[in-house]
Protein backbone atom coordinates (compact mmCIF):
# COMPACT_ATOMS: atom_id res chain seq x y z
CA UNK A 1 0.00 0.00 0.00
CA UNK A 2 1.57 3.28 -1.10
CA UNK A 3 1.15 5.79 1.73
CA UNK A 4 3.97 8.23 0.88
CA UNK A 5 1.80 11.25 0.12
CA UNK A 6 -0.89 10.56 2.72
CA UNK A 7 1.70 10.07 5.44
CA UNK A 8 2.99 13.62 5.06
CA UNK A 9 0.13 15.03 7.10
CA UNK A 10 0.83 12.53 9.90
CA UNK A 11 4.44 13.69 10.11
CA UNK A 12 3.78 17.39 9.63
CA UNK A 13 0.63 17.81 11.76
CA UNK A 14 0.40 14.99 14.34
CA UNK A 15 -2.73 15.37 16.47
CA UNK A 16 -1.08 13.63 19.42
CA UNK A 17 2.31 15.31 19.05
CA UNK A 18 5.83 13.97 18.72
CA UNK A 19 7.89 11.64 20.87
CA UNK A 20 11.42 12.43 22.04
CA UNK A 21 12.39 13.49 18.52
CA UNK A 22 10.28 13.95 15.36
CA UNK A 23 8.47 10.65 15.79
CA UNK A 24 4.65 10.97 15.73
CA UNK A 25 4.30 7.42 17.06
CA UNK A 26 0.68 7.48 18.19
CA UNK A 27 -0.62 9.23 15.08
CA UNK A 28 1.51 6.90 12.95
CA UNK A 29 0.02 3.79 14.52
CA UNK A 30 -3.52 5.17 14.16
CA UNK A 31 -2.84 5.94 10.50
CA UNK A 32 -1.36 2.49 9.77
CA UNK A 33 -4.20 0.62 11.48
CA UNK A 34 -6.73 2.78 9.64
CA UNK A 35 -5.11 1.84 6.31
CA UNK A 36 -5.27 -1.83 7.34
CA UNK A 37 -8.93 -1.37 8.26
CA UNK A 38 -9.65 0.08 4.81
CA UNK A 39 -7.83 -2.84 3.20
CA UNK A 40 -9.72 -5.57 5.06
CA UNK A 41 -13.01 -3.88 4.21
CA UNK A 42 -12.11 -3.86 0.52
CA UNK A 43 -10.82 -7.44 0.55
CA UNK A 44 -13.47 -9.16 2.69
CA UNK A 45 -11.39 -9.89 5.78
CA UNK A 46 -12.80 -9.79 9.30
CA UNK A 47 -10.15 -8.41 11.64
CA UNK A 48 -6.64 -6.98 12.01
CA UNK A 49 -3.66 -8.41 13.87
CA UNK A 50 -0.68 -6.34 15.08
CA UNK A 51 2.46 -7.30 16.98
CA UNK A 52 2.07 -4.67 19.67
CA UNK A 53 3.11 -5.43 23.24
CA UNK A 54 1.74 -3.38 26.11
CA UNK A 55 4.48 -1.20 27.59
CA UNK A 56 7.04 -2.01 24.88
CA UNK A 57 7.11 1.45 23.29
CA UNK A 58 6.82 4.56 25.48
CA UNK A 59 4.38 6.51 23.31
CA UNK A 60 2.16 4.22 21.26
CA UNK A 61 2.08 0.99 23.28
CA UNK A 62 0.90 2.11 26.70
CA UNK A 63 -2.24 0.77 28.36
CA UNK A 64 -3.93 4.16 28.02
CA UNK A 65 -2.97 4.74 24.36
CA UNK A 66 -3.86 1.32 22.96
CA UNK A 67 -7.63 2.03 23.16
CA UNK A 68 -7.04 5.38 21.41
CA UNK A 69 -5.46 3.55 18.47
CA UNK A 70 -8.40 1.16 18.21
CA UNK A 71 -10.97 3.98 18.40
CA UNK A 72 -9.40 6.65 16.22
CA UNK A 73 -8.31 4.19 13.52
CA UNK A 74 -11.88 2.97 13.19
CA UNK A 75 -10.82 -0.63 13.83
CA UNK A 76 -12.48 -0.69 17.26
CA UNK A 77 -12.80 -4.28 18.56
CA UNK A 78 -11.68 -5.79 15.27
CA UNK A 79 -8.08 -4.99 16.25
CA UNK A 80 -6.40 -8.03 17.84
CA UNK A 81 -3.02 -7.89 19.61
CA UNK A 82 -2.13 -11.56 20.15
CA UNK A 83 1.11 -10.94 22.05
CA UNK A 84 -0.60 -9.04 24.86
CA UNK A 85 -4.27 -9.89 24.27
CA UNK A 86 -4.84 -11.39 27.70
CA UNK A 87 -4.08 -7.99 29.22
CA UNK A 88 -6.77 -6.29 27.13
CA UNK A 89 -10.57 -6.44 26.88
CA UNK A 90 -12.03 -9.15 24.66
CA UNK A 91 -12.26 -8.33 20.99
CA UNK A 92 -14.98 -9.20 18.49
CA UNK A 93 -13.04 -12.17 17.03
CA UNK A 94 -12.73 -13.62 20.54
CA UNK A 95 -16.40 -13.12 21.36
CA UNK A 96 -17.45 -14.68 18.07
CA UNK A 97 -15.18 -17.67 18.66
CA UNK A 98 -13.05 -16.99 15.59
CA UNK A 99 -9.94 -17.08 17.78
CA UNK A 100 -9.31 -18.66 21.17
CA UNK A 101 -8.41 -16.14 23.88
CA UNK A 102 -6.59 -18.88 25.78
CA UNK A 103 -4.12 -19.07 22.89
CA UNK A 104 -3.20 -15.38 23.22
CA UNK A 105 -0.26 -14.14 25.31
CA UNK A 106 0.14 -11.65 28.14
CA UNK A 107 3.51 -10.07 27.28
CA UNK A 108 4.23 -6.68 28.87
CA UNK A 109 7.19 -4.35 29.28
CA UNK A 110 10.24 -3.28 27.31
CA UNK A 111 12.02 -6.64 27.18
CA UNK A 112 11.86 -8.55 23.92
CA UNK A 113 12.99 -11.81 25.50
CA UNK A 114 9.45 -13.28 25.48
CA UNK A 115 9.12 -12.64 21.73
CA UNK A 116 12.56 -14.06 21.06
CA UNK A 117 11.72 -17.19 23.07
CA UNK A 118 8.42 -17.53 21.19
CA UNK A 119 10.18 -17.17 17.85
CA UNK A 120 12.64 -19.88 18.87
CA UNK A 121 9.75 -22.14 19.85
CA UNK A 122 8.28 -21.74 16.36
CA UNK A 123 11.66 -22.18 14.68
CA UNK A 124 11.84 -18.59 13.43
CA UNK A 125 15.40 -17.32 13.04
CA UNK A 126 15.44 -14.67 10.32
CA UNK A 127 14.09 -11.56 12.05
CA UNK A 128 15.46 -8.22 13.18
CA UNK A 129 16.32 -7.59 16.81
CA UNK A 130 16.29 -3.80 17.23
CA UNK A 131 17.64 -2.30 20.42
CA UNK A 132 15.01 0.44 20.28
CA UNK A 133 12.54 1.88 17.83
CA UNK A 134 13.01 0.82 14.22
CA UNK A 135 11.81 4.15 12.85
CA UNK A 136 14.32 6.72 11.55
CA UNK A 137 12.23 9.46 13.15
CA UNK A 138 13.15 8.18 16.62
CA UNK A 139 16.82 8.83 15.77
CA UNK A 140 18.04 12.17 17.13
CA UNK A 141 20.47 12.75 14.25
CA UNK A 142 17.89 11.99 11.56
CA UNK A 143 15.29 14.19 13.26
CA UNK A 144 17.78 17.07 13.44
CA UNK A 145 18.36 16.77 9.69
CA UNK A 146 14.62 16.80 9.02
CA UNK A 147 14.09 19.92 11.15
CA UNK A 148 17.03 21.58 9.39
CA UNK A 149 15.50 20.75 5.99
CA UNK A 150 12.16 22.29 6.95
CA UNK A 151 13.80 25.38 8.43
CA UNK A 152 16.00 25.99 5.39
CA UNK A 153 13.10 25.67 2.95
CA UNK A 154 10.65 27.62 5.07
CA UNK A 155 8.03 24.88 4.77
CA UNK A 156 7.36 21.49 6.32
CA UNK A 157 6.69 19.89 2.95
CA UNK A 158 9.08 17.27 1.56
CA UNK A 159 9.50 14.74 -1.22
CA UNK A 160 10.51 11.08 -0.98
CA UNK A 161 14.01 11.89 -2.27
CA UNK A 162 14.45 14.40 0.55
CA UNK A 163 13.78 11.89 3.30
CA UNK A 164 15.88 9.21 1.59
CA UNK A 165 18.89 11.54 1.43
CA UNK A 166 18.59 12.41 5.11
CA UNK A 167 19.74 8.86 5.86
CA UNK A 168 22.98 9.16 3.90
CA UNK A 169 26.28 11.01 4.22
CA UNK A 170 27.60 13.93 6.24
CA UNK A 171 25.16 16.84 6.12
CA UNK A 172 27.00 20.14 6.44
CA UNK A 173 25.25 23.51 6.27
CA UNK A 174 27.61 26.51 6.13
CA UNK A 175 24.65 28.89 5.77
CA UNK A 176 20.90 28.90 5.13
CA UNK A 177 21.37 29.11 1.35
CA UNK A 178 22.83 25.66 0.87
CA UNK A 179 23.75 22.33 2.41
CA UNK A 180 26.35 19.85 1.20
CA UNK A 181 25.87 16.09 1.54
CA UNK A 182 29.21 14.25 1.46
CA UNK A 183 29.42 10.48 1.05
CA UNK A 184 31.23 8.76 3.93
CA UNK A 185 32.10 5.54 2.11
CA UNK A 186 31.78 3.83 -1.28
CA UNK A 187 28.27 2.50 -0.64
CA UNK A 188 26.97 5.97 0.13
CA UNK A 189 28.81 7.29 -2.92
CA UNK A 190 27.00 4.81 -5.14
CA UNK A 191 23.69 5.78 -3.54
CA UNK A 192 24.31 9.48 -4.14
CA UNK A 193 25.21 8.75 -7.77
CA UNK A 194 21.51 8.14 -8.38
CA UNK A 195 20.74 11.75 -7.47
CA UNK A 196 23.45 13.54 -9.48
CA UNK A 197 21.00 14.83 -12.11
CA UNK A 198 18.83 16.44 -9.43
CA UNK A 199 21.53 18.36 -7.56
CA UNK A 200 24.65 20.38 -8.18
CA UNK A 201 27.37 17.86 -7.42
CA UNK A 202 31.13 17.78 -7.03
CA UNK A 203 34.04 15.47 -6.45
CA UNK A 204 37.82 15.68 -6.34
CA UNK A 205 39.39 15.55 -9.81
CA UNK A 206 43.07 15.53 -8.82
CA UNK A 207 42.78 13.00 -5.98
CA UNK A 208 40.48 10.19 -4.93
CA UNK A 209 37.61 11.48 -2.87
CA UNK A 210 33.89 11.37 -2.12
CA UNK A 211 30.95 12.46 -4.22
CA UNK A 212 28.97 15.35 -2.75
CA UNK A 213 25.54 16.80 -3.55
CA UNK A 214 24.61 20.43 -2.94
CA UNK A 215 21.06 21.17 -1.87
CA UNK A 216 19.99 24.79 -2.16
CA UNK A 217 20.98 27.88 -4.12
CA UNK A 218 24.71 28.38 -3.55
CA UNK A 219 26.64 31.47 -4.63
CA UNK A 220 30.10 31.29 -6.23
CA UNK A 221 31.58 31.80 -2.76
CA UNK A 222 29.40 29.01 -1.39
CA UNK A 223 30.63 26.63 -4.11
CA UNK A 224 34.21 27.45 -3.16
CA UNK A 225 33.46 26.60 0.48
CA UNK A 226 31.74 23.37 -0.59
CA UNK A 227 34.77 22.43 -2.69
CA UNK A 228 37.06 22.98 0.31
CA UNK A 229 34.84 20.66 2.34
CA UNK A 230 34.87 17.96 -0.36
CA UNK A 231 38.65 18.26 -0.63
CA UNK A 232 38.93 17.85 3.13
CA UNK A 233 37.36 14.40 2.93
CA UNK A 234 39.44 13.20 -0.02
CA UNK A 235 42.95 11.78 -0.25
CA UNK A 236 44.28 15.26 -1.03
CA UNK A 237 43.28 16.62 2.36
CA UNK A 238 46.90 17.51 3.18
CA UNK A 239 47.73 18.92 -0.26
CA UNK A 240 48.28 22.62 -0.89
CA UNK A 241 45.78 22.60 -3.76
CA UNK A 242 43.08 20.18 -4.87
CA UNK A 243 41.16 20.34 -8.13
CA UNK A 244 37.44 19.83 -7.61
CA UNK A 245 35.04 19.08 -10.45
CA UNK A 246 31.64 20.81 -10.27
CA UNK A 247 28.56 19.87 -12.31
CA UNK A 248 25.52 22.13 -12.37
CA UNK A 249 21.91 21.13 -12.91
CA UNK A 250 22.26 21.58 -16.68
CA UNK A 251 25.17 19.14 -16.76
CA UNK A 252 27.80 21.83 -17.37
CA UNK A 253 31.13 21.01 -15.77
CA UNK A 254 33.74 23.34 -14.33
CA UNK A 255 36.68 23.02 -11.96
CA UNK A 256 37.79 24.83 -8.85
CA UNK A 257 41.28 24.94 -7.38
CA UNK A 258 40.98 25.01 -3.60
CA UNK A 259 42.99 24.53 -0.45
CA UNK A 260 41.28 21.82 1.62
CA UNK A 261 39.88 22.86 4.96
CA UNK A 262 42.02 21.79 7.89
CA UNK A 263 40.72 19.39 10.51
CA UNK A 264 39.52 22.26 12.74
CA UNK A 265 38.44 24.68 10.02
CA UNK A 266 34.93 23.29 9.52
CA UNK A 267 32.92 24.76 12.43
CA UNK A 268 31.07 22.18 14.49
CA UNK A 269 27.84 24.14 14.15
CA UNK A 270 27.90 23.51 10.39
CA UNK A 271 27.33 19.80 10.95
CA UNK A 272 23.64 18.95 10.97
Amino acid sequence: IDIIEEYKDVLINPKHGYGANMNPCLDCKIFMVNKAKQWISENDFDFIITGEVMGQRPMSQRRETMPIIAEESGAHDRLVRPLCGKNLPMTLPEREGWIDRDQLFDFTGRSRKPQIALAKEYGLKDYSQPAGGCCFLTDESYSAKLVDLWKARGTKDYELDDVMLLKVGRHIRPNQDFKIIVAREDGEGRFLQGYKKNYINMNCASHRGPLALIDGDPSAEDLHIAAQIVARYGQGKDAEQVEVSVRDLAGNESTLQVKPFGVDEIPKEWFV
